[in-house]
């Protein structure tokens, strides 16, 4: 696999979704949780699909349920939250691992291409955010800490 284009990921509504449909669009994947200290980010991730989104741009959250279990509810209930507390429009995935043997193949894909501290290919914790570009190359890894609008310079040199 050579770009985020050839994988495929089960909506959160059970869909299949060929993430080609993204082709040629800026795209910021991150790992979510529903009961975690950084779930606000939410807001911020909307914000920023709303205001680039007509310019080519996609977010898309795939909830794990890795990092102390922050995100137990099914696939409705979660889908549910992001709604009803967030506002979310953007896209979201069905839950997945992100980490070990079970880790989804896009997810062990982004994290060798953008390695975190030190070189590591692990998920730290919920809210990585990877930024892949228009070609579906993955330009960077920002940690849980970086709040969305921090990524909005980057977003728009992309754009």
């Amino acid at each position: 696999m050579t770009t985020l284009y050839d994988f495929t990921a089960k909506a959160i509504d059970g869909t299949e979704v060929s993430l080609a449909s993204y082709r040629g669009q800026v795209t910021l994947v991150v790992n979510t949780a529903s009961k975690c200290g950084f779930t606000p980010q939410f807001k911020g991730l909307e914000s920023l699909y709303a205001s680039y989104k007509e310019r080519g741009f996609s977010v898309l959250g795939f909830p794990c349920n890795q990092f102390m279990h922050q995100d137990p509810g099914s696939d409705a209930e979660i889908s549910s939250f992001c709604e009803m507390n967030f506002g979310v429009t953007f896209p979201m995935f069905a839950k997945i691992d992100v980490n070990g043997e079970a880790a989804h193949p896009l997810f062990k894909y982004l994290a060798s291409e953008a390695p975190g501290l030190l070189g590591s290919k692990a998920i730290k914790w919920n809210f990585t955010k990877f930024l892949v570009d228009r070609q579906g190359q993955v330009l960077r890894r920002y940690a849980p800490t970086t709040e969305p609008s921090q990524i909005a310079g980057d977003i728009e040199a992309l754009l």
